[in-house]
């Protein structure tokens, strides 16, 4: 009594007492390595099967990596051609229930019902166009000129309140540069308006100049980056169907070689479908794995088709994957068998009573869990991010810093000289002309300049 891991997978019923052979191909979720062990929903699914029918399995991996089909002289290769030659007793896989399999194959009730999609890199026509406004920039990048701008104007309130230049007297003149005008001022910049009054003082013309640089800088990269999406969208191909795949020839497509899905093709009299598989003959287009054609459709400028259920497992995956709505020919996975098995029955049986319990619901949530990994190689947003335009961050940065310490500088000149004049400490003039400034005294001067104005 033991079972033989693999493609096939060794199953040994302790009911009978006759040793048989399972075997399974490593292909992910259904079989995958795990150090000396083997983990998926094909391994979940025999070790339930095992424990409501009561036998003990062993598992091998198929030795040519395939599923099985049949070749010009008739004979099968792959899962279907071990179990047929006896070197198993089971192949548990995402095995697609055929006509032609069944005549050499017992095959039990399904586990999984799919059907023929495809999959390929996602484009601008994708995405929600909703905000294509927004789509220049990245999120990151949104919030650091969101950053840049709150800093600005407050930089020129704080300019405007310190530099004597601009504001000499805070007891009888009135201060321009209220934090409203301040915002005010550079948002003129930002859409190349002027929005007097100016600034006075080198220190304000210092911040203002930096600030339209940076406006200018930024409304150039914004502008040149939102013609480059609008190009390349106009360029793009919407393709939603398999009619739409076939009337085009930019991006080219395949599916796996000697599959059932290359033979559905093949065989179909839907001249849609014929003219697919004819590409694909032209073009040589076949992968040998459905992991080759999923890096395939990665890499971009190319769409594959496969079973809607493993192009699921791909889009949880990769991010940068998208899987078309339309699925056609409906079709399902089985557990293979020998003609006559009598494993056949209790095994449908017991497959019946997983999917009424729930439990196969519960095995594809848990291995079809999406997880996206790589979407930051397969990127598909050409959006700029805050790194692409440091320098320019950095320059404003850099003005603003200049900007202040002119101010204070300024502030201080002034100080010394009526510390001279007055005969007074310096530090006790400056704390002074701060606390006029930015105290009290100074809001209420500044109020009752402003209504003397206004009068």
């Amino acid at each position: 009594r033991h079972i033989v891991e693999g493609t096939v997978i060794s199953v040994c019923l302790a009911l009978s007492g006759a040793c048989l052979g399972n075997i399974q191909r490593e292909d992910e979720p259904y079989t995958m390595s795990k150090g000396s062990q083997f983990e998926g929903y094909c391994i979940d699914l025999i070790s339930e099967l095992s424990k409501k029918l009561g036998f003990d399995y062993e598992i091998h991996l198929v030795k040519d990596n395939r599923y099985g089909a049949m070749d010009s002289s008739g004979k099968w290769n792959g899962m279907i051609g071990e179990i047929i030659k006896g070197d198993a007793d089971l192949a548990v896989a995402p095995l697609t229930v055929t006509a032609v399999r069944e005549r050499f194959v017992d095959m039990t009730t399904p586990f999984i019902q799919t059907g023929l999609s495809f999959i390929m890199h996602k484009n601008a026509d994708s995405e929600d166009s909703s905000f294509s406004l927004l789509s220049p920039f990245s999120m990151e990048m949104w919030v650091g000129v969101l950053i840049a701008f709150l800093l600005t104007g407050l930089c020129v309130f704080l300019v405007g309140r310190i530099s004597p230049t601009e504001w000499a007297d805070p007891e009888t003149d009135e201060h321009n540069f209220t934090l409203l005008h301040s915002f005010w001022y550079i948002t003129g910049a930002l859409t190349l308006q002027g929005a007097g009054p100016h600034p006075k003082a080198l220190s304000g013309r210092l911040v203002s100049a930096i600030w339209w640089i940076f406006a200018v800088l930024l409304l150039a990269c914004y502008f040149a980056n939102f013609n480059t999406l609008l190009h390349s969208k106009s360029k793009s191909i919407s393709i939603s169907s398999f009619e739409d795949l076939a009337n085009q020839d930019v991006i080219n497509y395949g599916t796996v070689e000697n599959g059932s899905t290359m033979l559905f093709f093949k065989n179909s009299n839907n001249p849609v479908y014929r003219r697919i598989h004819q590409h694909m003959e032209r073009k040589k287009s076949y992968v040998a794995s459905t992991a080759e054609g999923i890096r395939l459709a990665q890499e971009g400028n190319f769409a594959f088709i496969g079973e809607a259920v493993s192009l699921d497992l791909a889009v949880a995956r990769y991010c940068g994957l998208t899987r078309a709505q339309e699925v056609v020919s409906m079709r399902s996975y089985s557990i293979a068998a020998p003609l006559g098995s009598p494993l056949v029955k209790n095994l449908t049986i017991a497959i019946l009573q997983l999917s009424e319990s729930g439990e196969l619901t519960h095995l594809r949530e848990k291995w079809w869990a999406s997880s996206c990994v790589g979407f930051g190689e397969a990127q598909m947003s050409e959006a700029l991010n805050p790194h692409n335009l440091r320098g320019l961050f950095l320059l404003l940065g850099l003005g603003l810093g200049i900007g202040l310490l002119l101010a204070l500088l300024e502030l201080l000149s002034r100080a010394r000289n009526q510390a001279k004049d007055g005969k007074k400490s310096c530090c006790s003039v400056l704390t002074s002309e701060l606390n006029r400034r930015f105290g009290s005294g100074g809001g209420e001067a500044e109020q009752e300049s402003s209504d003397k104005n206004k009068a």
